[in-house]
């Protein structure tokens, strides 16, 4: 895969349930991970007193962060609401030249940063609330 343009990884959400998707403007930074967590199956009969984990077991899980700037009002008024909701929405994480994450996730956090000498700039982050789909680019 050749470098791709920061720019180009984009946030979209479908605030209606109509599977049209709006992406969420002004953006400038934009992160997305995927974790899991473990179970732990050691006993005494575990070889050596190592450590041992269930494989397959563990809940999945993908966070979603995001910085920017106020450009496009009905974006940003989205997703105030949704916050402000409690909602779950489905959302689109587009990624350049691999492919699209899609699924449920919850606005987890919403904060409103502002400098005496700079624009007001929001931090979003989403946590996936079911089940997520990838497809390929």
């Amino acid at each position: 895969m050749a470098v791709q343009r920061g720019k180009d990884l984009l946030l979209k959400v479908d605030s209606t349930g109509s599977g049209a998707y709006l992406s969420v403007a002004g953006l400038r930074t934009r992160r997305l991970a995927f974790s899991t967590g473990t179970v732990d199956v050691t006993n005494a009969d575990s070889p050596g007193e190592w450590r041992e984990l269930l494989a397959g077991a563990a809940p999945k899980r993908a966070s979603m962060s995001g910085t920017g700037i106020f450009r496009d009002v009905q974006s940003d008024t989205i997703v105030r609401q949704i916050f402000f909701d409690a909602a779950i929405r489905n959302w689109q994480v587009v990624i350049p030249s691999f492919g699209i994450v899609e699924g449920p996730f919850q606005i987890a956090a919403l904060e409103f940063i502002g400098e005496h000498d700079g624009e007001v700039v929001y931090d979003l982050a989403l946590e996936s609330a079911g089940l997520l789909t990838f497809t390929a680019i």
